[in-house]
C-alpha cells in the first residue's frame, strides 16, 4: 500500500510499504477515506533526526472497517468510523474515567510502534475501545467536520474544559492554528461571553470571528499581555486556552489569566518548566491539560456536528491526494495552509 513516510526533518516521502494487516485478535483494519496533517506533525518535520527506516505518519482519520480480529465484539466490517489519535482499550480505570490518552494498555498512532494513518489503510489496535462507529453511513457534506473529531475539535474542547470555560466567562485563545480555532468554537459552545483570539494571520482571524471570537490581539509578548488586560478591565481573563506549546505562548498564557482563573494547555510543550510559578501560585491560578481524550468527547460533540450547530471542518483549507502530502507538509510549515486534508 502507499503511505507517508518521514525520514528526517523536511524529508517526507510517499512510498510503497507492507500492507496494513491484523496482528492481534483485538485489531481492526481500516481503509482510510480521509486523513490529515496535524500541527504537531510539524514538530518532527522541523527537527526529526535522520532515520533509516522512517516513520509512517498520521494520527487523525475516518474510514471504513475492512476486517476485524476474532476478539473484536462491537466494531464490524463495513462500519464507518472515527479513529481518535490515541488507541485505548475502553476498559481500564483511566478509560472509565474518560481519560483514554492515559489508558494503561494504549498508545498513540504515527510512531515506530504503531504506523500512522496518512496511508491507504491503518491497523487499529484495541478496536472496540478505540474506534467510534458512526450510524447512518457517510454524509459527504459532513466529512471534514467528522474528521476533526479524531483530534482538533476534541482537543480544542479539552482546552476549554481544562480552562473551566463556562457561561459568562472571559476567554483568551492563544494560537490561531486549527486547534486554537476549534478552541474558539468550544468556548462559544460552552457559553463564554468574551472570546479573545490571539494570532496574526488575517484569514485565520476572520474565521475565528465567524466561529465566535469577539476580540483580536495580534501583539506578542508584553504588548499582548497589556492589550488583553485593557480588554478585560485590567484583571485578565477567566480562562486561557494555550494551543501552541512554546515557552513564549505559555508565558503569555499565565500572564493574562486573572486571579482564580485557569489555563488549559493542549499545545505539546516544548519547554522544561511552566513559567511564572510564583505569581500563578499566589494568584490561585489552575494550570491543567494534556493530550485530549478525544474518544471521550465524540459522543458529546457529534450531535452538534450532525445538526450543523458547529462546523469545525472549516479549518481545512486545502485538500490533497496522498501523493501530494509532502507538499502539504511544506504548505503548512510555510503557513500557506491552515490544515491540510488528505484524500488517499
Amino acid at each position: 500500500m502507499r503511505a507517508t513516510v518521514m525520514y528526517s526533518a523536511g524529508d517526507v516521502r510517499i512510498e510503497n510499504v507492507p500492507d496494513a494487516r491484523l496482528i492481534e485478535p483485538t485489531d481492526a483494519l481500516v481503509r482510510v477515506t480521509r486523513a490529515c496533517i496535524c500541527g504537531s506533525d510539524l514538530w518532527p518535520y522541523k527537527a526529526m533526526e535522520p532515520s533509516e527506516t522512517g516513520i509512517i505518519m498520521g494520527h487523525e482519520a475516518i474510514g471504513v472497517v475492512d476486517s476485524v480480529g476474532a476478539d473484536v465484539r462491537h466494531i464490524k466490517a463495513g462500519d464507518f468510523v472515527v479513529m481518535p489519535f490515541a488507541w485505548s482499550d475502553g476498559t481500564c480505570e483511566f478509560c472509565h474515567e474518560g481519560l483514554q490518552t492515559s489508558c494503561v494498555h494504549g498508545g498513540f498512532f504515527g510512531n515506530a510502534e504503531i504506523a500512522g494513518a496518512q496511508a491507504e489503510a491503518v491497523r487499529v489496535p484495541l478496536a472496540d475501545g478505540t474506534l467510534y462507529a458512526l450510524q447512518g453511513g457517510k454524509d459527504e457534506a459532513l466529512t471534514a467536520s467528522l474528521l476533526t473529531l479524531s483530534d482538533v475539535m476534541g482537543t480544542g474542547h479539552h482546552a476549554a474544559v481544562a480552562a473551566k470555560v463556562a457561561p459568562g466567562r472571559t476567554v483568551a485563545v492563544v494560537g490561531d492554528g486549527a486547534v486554537g480555532l476549534c478552541g474558539v468554537i468550544a468556548a462559544r459552545r460552552l457559553g463564554a461571553e468574551q472570546i479573545i483570539i490571539m494570532g496574526r494571520h488575517q484569514d485565520r482571524i476572520a474565521l475565528a470571528g465567524e466561529f465566535g471570537a469577539t476580540d483580536v490581539v495580534s501583539e506578542r509578548g508584553e504588548e499582548a499581555v497589556e492589550r488583553v488586560r485593557e480588554l478585560t478591565g485590567g484583571f485578565g481573563v477567566h480562562s486561557v486556552l494555550e494551543c501552541v506549546g512554546t515557552e513564549q505562548s505559555m508565558h503569555t498564557s499565565v500572564s493574562i489569566v486573572r486571579a482564580g482563573g485557569a489555563v488549559g494547555r493542549v499545545g505539546v510543550p516544548h519547554y522544561e518548566a511552566i513559567p511564572l510559578a510564583q505569581p500563578t501560585f499566589y494568584s490561585n491560578v489552575t494550570v491543567s491539560g494534556g493530550p485530549a481524550p478525544v474518544r471521550a468527547y465524540i459522543e458529546e460533540l457529534l450531535p452538534d456536528v450532525l445538526e450543523g450547530r458547529i462546523e469545525p471542518g472549516r479549518v481545512f483549507d486545502r485538500v490533497v491526494g496522498l501523493e501530494e502530502v509532502p507538499d502539504g507538509y511544506r504548505a503548512m510549515n510555510d503557513r500557506e495552509a491552515l490544515k491540510v486534508m488528505v484524500r488517499p
